[in-house]
């Protein structure tokens, strides 16, 4: 059975950090892109991140660039998320997702597993 755990989400003042880790278990995952998806309360799930199978080529949204870094570890199967100065509007469930292909994208529709989440809260 495929599983995506998502770990580390939690509270966090303005301007702080948090690292995201999701572990892939039931298969591996070295030949596909990994994602981060986000939703907030009253909002549609929406992309933030992805990473290519070869750990490169990283792709972001345009509301996290330049704070947020993806990356990866084909080996042990996991895929983490740094989320440096967190702005209350990053409050959300975050979401890692398995692509159904080895380039990463901002299409949901392009990945087929997806983990429960974890709950990211930033306060003022």
């Amino acid at each position: 059975q495929v599983q995506l755990v998502e770990s580390g989400g939690g509270l966090v003042q303005a301007g702080g950090s948090l690292r995201l880790s999701c572990a892939a278990s039931g298969r591996s995952f070295r030949g596909n892109a990994m994602g981060w998806f986000r939703q907030a309360p009253g909002k549609t799930r929406e992309f933030v991140s992805t990473i290519a199978w070869s750990g490169g080529l990283p792709l972001y949204a345009d509301s996290v660039k330049g704070r947020f870094i993806i990356s990866r570890d084909s080996a042990k199967n996991t895929v983490d998320l740094q989320m440096n100065s967190l702005k209350i509007e990053d409050t959300a469930v975050y979401y890692c997702a398995a692509g159904m292909y080895s380039r990463g994208s901002r299409d949901e529709n392009e990945y087929n597993y997806w983990g429960q989440g974890t709950q990211v809260t930033v306060s003022s």
